[in-house]
């Protein structure tokens, strides 16, 4: 099985996807691997400000750090950087994965949440109607 690990920056939680001002390119590229993770391919996170004993006890990617924190996220396959300093595509992903990248085409990058029931029907309180 192919194993990919994502080593982020500093982040506020797991994925960055909370807070005011929320990188576009995250909740794509957590999406992206939820769908290699559906997949097959074995995917783990480590988020610098959560997991710092990730980074510090992996020699590849303590070695790459040493030319500064401008290289996270850095992405290894089986062990090997495949791309450092950005999120990587869809496609690119999947090239290094051996997965078909229309695999899944039409799923949703990331599971949709069932509707949240409005708690006023009505529209009582909130001036409608």
């Amino acid at each position: 099985m192919t194993r990919v690990e994502v080593f982020d920056p500093p982040l506020c939680c797991s994925t960055g996807v909370c807070g005011p001002e929320v990188d576009p390119e995250l909740p794509r590229f957590a999406g992206d691997l939820a769908w290699l993770s559906r997949s097959g391919v074995e995917v783990i996170r480590f988020n610098l400000a959560q997991q710092p004993e990730a980074f510090a006890g992996n020699p590849v990617v303590l070695d790459a750090m040493k030319s500064g924190d401008d290289v996270l996220p850095l992405l290894l396959v089986d062990g090997k950087i495949s791309c450092r300093g950005r999120y990587p595509s869809r496609r690119e992903l999947a090239s290094w994965t051996g997965v078909d990248p229309s695999s899944g085409a039409g799923e949703a990058l990331l599971p949709s949440l069932p509707p949240v029931a409005d708690p006023d029907p009505e529209g009582g309180s909130r001036g409608r109607g």
